[in-house]
């Protein structure tokens, strides 16, 4: 059974244009995350799937893979089942671009879930920390039922509450590490839109509810940051440098 990680890598972002070769620590976001999934897997098993052929050539140059796809894909997913359409295996891992902090050993748990369980999708989530406010509306919050599948996600903190003595004792957060089989991705596109949740909350993990597809959510490590607007740079670029020790 052959697993492979493919990133998928938007230049034209419409809050972000560009994003995947922004310079953190002086070296381009993707080569962060191809080099943290090289990691997890093996970099022949590491592809990025991108519309742009300045990114294909920054990853080529650096000796990973690059798979060029369409402009007109609705979604990192849909560009991964696109992907995917030039790779054969039996797992895609689809590992965000804009991760740079994702931990190798979360993708390989990710992966190893999903060969135990290729009836369902598999995706990763986290607690969301003192420092976040569950507010905040670039952090996907996670509801799960007790058998860690799940409910909903929404840019929303949830779940909510009546009685504050009822209060939640934490707030879960999506992580971008999810992993499909070829046929759920097919389903995936194949779809053809965006559903009408997925469009209100802009979060692509909720087309596979329409799809009736059982979603398994996975715990990973604490500390994940994503880079989604310019902002978030100079906060990526720190806790970088905490972790290298720089």
């Amino acid at each position: 059974m052959r697993t492979v990680v493919i990133i998928p890598a938007r230049f034209s972002s419409s809050r972000y244009p560009g994003k995947p070769l922004v310079l953190l620590m002086g070296k381009p976001m993707i080569l962060w995350v191809a080099e943290l999934a090289a990691k997890a897997i093996g970099s022949e098993n590491v592809y990025i799937a991108t519309e742009d052929s300045r990114i294909a050539e920054v990853v080529r140059s650096a000796g990973f893979q690059a798979v060029m796809t369409s402009p007109s894909a609705l979604t990192g997913t849909d560009r991964l089942a696109e992907a995917g359409e030039q790779i054969e295996a039996d797992i895609f891992i689809n590992v965000q671009g804009d991760e740079p902090l994702v931990n190798p050993s979360d993708i390989s748990r990710v992966g190893a879930a999903k060969a135990e369980n290729m009836e369902v999708v598999v995706n990763g989530y986290s607690w969301v920390s003192d420092q976040e406010n569950p507010g905040n509306v670039n952090i996907p919050k996670v509801i799960t039922n007790e058998a860690d599948e799940l409910v909903y996600m929404s840019r929303v903190a949830l779940p909510g509450y009546k009685d504050p003595d009822n209060a939640p004792e934490g707030y879960k957060k999506q992580v971008c590490i999810y992993a499909f089989n070829r046929d759920e991705l097919n389903a995936f596109r194949k779809f053809g839109r965006k559903s009408a949740l997925e469009q209100c909350e802009d979060i692509e993990i909720l087309r596979f509810l329409e799809l009736g597809k059982r979603v398994l959510m996975i715990e990973t490590q604490p500390g994940s940051l994503a880079v989604d607007v310019p902002e978030d740079v100079a906060g990526v670029e720190m806790a970088l440098k905490r972790k290298h020790g720089l």
